[in-house]
């Protein structure tokens, strides 16, 4: 017996249906000039979609008078829109109709308004369908370096999810030295941890290089990059147990940051990693 492949759910909302028309009242409150009204009408099929109903009448609909808003409440609620209706057909195939939506989001990469950017990077990392993202890679990775980091956090988190797809390797083979290039002058906290990130995910040994290259500088880091670090630790550990001398080091020093909780996961990785009388010390001194 063939199994039937269950779908992923990243969005869950209750919502009670009502009365069957509710579904034209939706689409005339769409096709109509009054922004609130289109708000109100995106929430109610967004929450129809989360609880079963397919309404494929409104995709038109809404190509035709909501993707072309400028109103930032009505371009998230739209993504939300994208997110969870169905992309593919019965045989996994992406459907026509989903090729309407590319031009799109290649001009929401391209907008002038960051959070818009920002925003459709990150519904970008939701994304498995191949035929969708392509197109839109030049654009993702030329928002590397934009000059607002809330762009640029994203981006890095959607080249990431698009190396992470089973054929991303093919699709963006240079992704981990682009993000180590990245990450080599990057400012911005955030950005930072979410390329060093990206490289412990999808690059374990340059993240590892980066660390031991920029060693004196890990107490200057910020906490969210630090704790990465951490996890780099715990796992690189795990799978070679002669190398935790060197990473006994570093831990020991981060012992040293400003952020409670580094120094917490700074002495519960310590005591998981050695059971030496120092180490035990060094780790009940700073809890």
């Amino acid at each position: 017996m063939q199994k039937q492949m269950e779908k992923s759910c990243t969005l869950l909302v209750h919502f009670d249906k009502g009365a069957p028309s509710l579904a034209n009242e939706i689409k005339e409150a769409l096709e109509g000039n009054d922004v609130p009204l289109k708000i109100d009408a995106l929430k109610k099929a967004v929450m129809l979609l989360l609880n079963g109903e397919t309404i494929p009448q409104l995709f038109i609909t809404i190509i035709r008078y909501v993707l072309p808003s400028e109103d930032h409440t009505i371009q998230k609620l739209l993504l939300l829109y994208l997110e969870i209706i169905d992309k593919t057909d019965a045989r996994g195939k992406v459907l026509p109709e989903m090729i309407l939506i590319c031009q799109n989001l290649r001009n929401n990469l391209q907008h002038p308004n960051e959070y818009i950017r920002g925003v459709t990077l990150r519904f970008l990392c939701r994304l498995n369908e191949v035929e969708i993202i392509e197109p839109l890679i030049p654009s993702i990775v030329e928002n590397l370096e934009h000059r607002h980091p809330f762009v640029r956090r994203n981006a890095i988190l959607a080249v990431m999810s698009l190396y992470k797809l089973p054929d991303g390797q093919n699709l963006l083979d240079q992704a981990p030295e682009i993000i180590e290039k990245v990450l080599s002058t990057e400012q911005d906290h955030s950005s930072k941890r979410n390329a060093f990130l990206m490289l412990f995910n999808c690059s374990q040994e340059r993240a590892v290089n980066y660390l031991f290259t920029h060693i004196d500088r890990i107490n200057d880091w910020g906490e969210q990059l630090q704790m990465v670090v951490l996890e780099l630790i715990r796992k690189v550990c795990r799978s070679n147990k002669a190398e935790k001398g060197k990473y006994i080091k570093i831990i020991i020093s981060l012992l040293n940051a400003p952020s409670t909780a580094v120094i917490y996961e700074c002495a519960s990785t310590l005591v998981s990693l050695s059971s030496a009388p120092t180490a035990i010390r060094a780790a009940a001194r700073h809890v």
